[in-house]
């Protein structure tokens, strides 16, 4: 694929940035040098190989949910502003019209 400045300038516009002149040869170079890269990678024969699903064969330990009760409702509804027997009280968020 060939690299021009009508397509700098597409990429620069839809990325909402400008270049000066010298960066616009800058970045048309790397970017240049990024797709020969990936055309490279193409040459390579990939048949028989299965994709990638996860980089690593490691699987995450994680520990069992224990349900514990650190406070107690009581105590929690104590330190609210409001409350009744079983809830926090909140002010109305929403009206009717």
């Amino acid at each position: 694929m060939k690299v021009t400045d009508e397509m700098i300038d597409r990429l620069s516009h839809l990325a909402r940035l400008e270049f000066k002149n010298e960066e616009k040869a800058e970045i048309k170079n790397d970017l240049t040098n990024v797709l020969s890269f990936i055309e490279k990678l193409n040459e390579l024969n990939t048949d028989g190989i299965e994709p990638l699903v996860y980089v690593n064969e490691d699987v995450n330990v994680l520990r069992k949910d224990v349900r514990e009760q650190i406070i107690t409702k009581q105590e929690a509804l104590k330190s609210a502003p409001q409350h009744d027997s079983d809830y926090f009280k909140t002010p109305k968020v929403l009206q009717k019209k």
